[in-house]
């Protein structure tokens, strides 16, 4: 490996995601030169391509906050559009912790008479703007990296509710389906939330299909209907077949009448 190629390694792995343009500045090099150094690196499974750099490919860490709320912004608002137009007024929801989360809440915006329980204190701000809403926060230990509410108080609230949708997020999803996240006690409130939901609605773009976090949450089977921004492989797309998962794209989405 060149040294280059060590450096960006090194950079990547203290920062947890480093651009393309902070990386040829650094190293006096075209943008040309770092994505092949990027792609070089990808494909020996050292780091993970994302739009317009690269971050850490490991099972038991996530990118900071900060740098997952820039990450994929335009996509996350498609998706978070598409999920909003297929919820109803005056329906009941779970929204979780995650930066695609807070895109469905700020999509939401233009609905009215939304009940919606959350364990995440940025979801609740955004939800509060709309005062046909009754956004309700659950206990727990506020995680300062996020303002998620984490904890076994959260989960017996949690617990309390039966809702019509359960939004998920989510980290990861591999190549036989599972869907996958990095924290133990955030998968544990997000099993409870699809347990109590009706519908189980699942929002994650493209970039989720190349990640492999440590944990479990549940298999994509168990979902409704699965909001992506690109076609997935045609083996993930085999599976939704074979579950009766609905897949929407961008421009397939439509909405539905309010219950």
């Amino acid at each position: 490996m060149t040294p280059r190629r060590r450096d960006i390694l090194s950079a990547v792995h203290e920062h947890g995601y480093v651009s393309t343009e902070s990386l040829a500045e650094r190293f006096d090099v075209t943008a040309q030169t770092i994505r092949r150094d990027i792609n070089l690196l990808c494909e020996k499974g050292l780091l993970v391509r994302y739009h317009g750099g690269a971050g850490i490919n490991t099972s038991v860490a996530n990118l900071t906050y900060s740098t997952r709320k820039d990450l994929h912004r335009e996509e996350k608002r498609s998706i978070a559009a598409m999920v909003a137009a297929r919820l109803p007024n005056h329906a009941s929801l779970f929204l979780d912790i995650g930066t695609t989360s807070e895109e469905i809440a700020r999509a939401l915006q233009g609905h009215q008479g939304l009940r919606v329980i959350t364990n995440n204190l940025n979801v609740a701000v955004i939800l509060s703007e709309n005062e046909t809403f009754e956004v309700t926060v659950c206990g727990g230990r506020v995680r300062s990296r996020d303002n998620g509410l984490v904890g076994e108080g959260a989960l017996e609230f949690l617990e309390q509710f039966k809702v019509d949708f359960c939004v998920l997020t989510l980290s990861g999803i591999d190549a036989e389906g599972q869907l996958l996240d990095y924290d133990y006690s955030e998968v544990k409130a997000m099993r409870v939330m699809m347990r109590n939901a009706r519908s189980t609605y699942l929002a994650a773009d493209h970039s989720k299909f190349t990640r492999t976090p440590l944990i479990s949450i549940a298999h994509i089977g168990e979902v409704d209907i699965f909001f992506t921004d690109r076609r997935p492989s045609d083996s993930l797309c085999r599976i939704l077949r074979e579950k009766g998962v609905e897949l929407v794209l961008p421009g397939e989405g439509k909405a539905e009448d309010d219950m």
